[in-house]
């Protein structure tokens, strides 16, 4: 065998460990929201009507936003129809924010709706919004199925903050 057979990255047991599923206590997501912490040390960068957008602290790039519904639902089609609307708004100014603080050239924007489909919080719906630079893959993700991010949390939650639209969402 070649290559790097083991990349040992035991910080992350800690969330692997929160993240399983708790009836009395409810998703990652909603304990967030409990813990009373301010929203710059969880990273929420902006919270609307019925959801809210935070950094994802295992990112698949630099800036990568999960938006979500502040209700705990599965899928999407669970919300209210003002739910729909607001995260989706909601999604567009996530892209709006990326766009004024890291100037990406593209995005991936997706649902993995439950656990086949690769959902990590699967009994909480989140929408991704991950900023994408041509040639932004590197060796790493291949090869030893990790990732590097070239700019701490911190940063990043703060240049995202800055830009996050002030009006109607993003939209008009």
């Amino acid at each position: 065998m070649s290559g790097i057979e083991i990349l040992w990255n035991g910080w992350r047991n800690a969330y692997v460990r929160s993240n399983q599923p708790d009836d009395q206590n409810g998703s990652v997501f909603t304990r967030l929201l409990a813990s009373g912490e301010p929203d710059s040390s969880t990273y929420v960068v902006h919270r609307s009507e019925t959801c809210f957008a935070v950094l994802n602290i295992y990112p698949y790039s630099t800036g990568h936003l999960l938006v979500v519904p502040y209700r705990e639902v599965a899928a999407i089609d669970e919300l209210e129809q003002h739910e729909v609307i607001d995260l989706w708004a909601e999604v567009n100014s996530s892209v709006v924010a990326l766009r004024a603080s890291h100037n990406p050239e593209g995005f991936n924007i997706g649902i993995n709706m439950g656990k086949p489909a690769g959902g990590s919080v699967a009994e909480h719906l989140h929408v991704h919004v991950v900023p994408r630079w041509t040639g932004d893959s590197n060796f790493m993700t291949a090869v030893a199925e990790s990732r590097t991010i070239p700019e701490a949390l911190d940063v990043t939650y703060d240049r995202v903050k800055h830009e996050w639209p002030t009006k109607g969402n993003g939209i008009g």
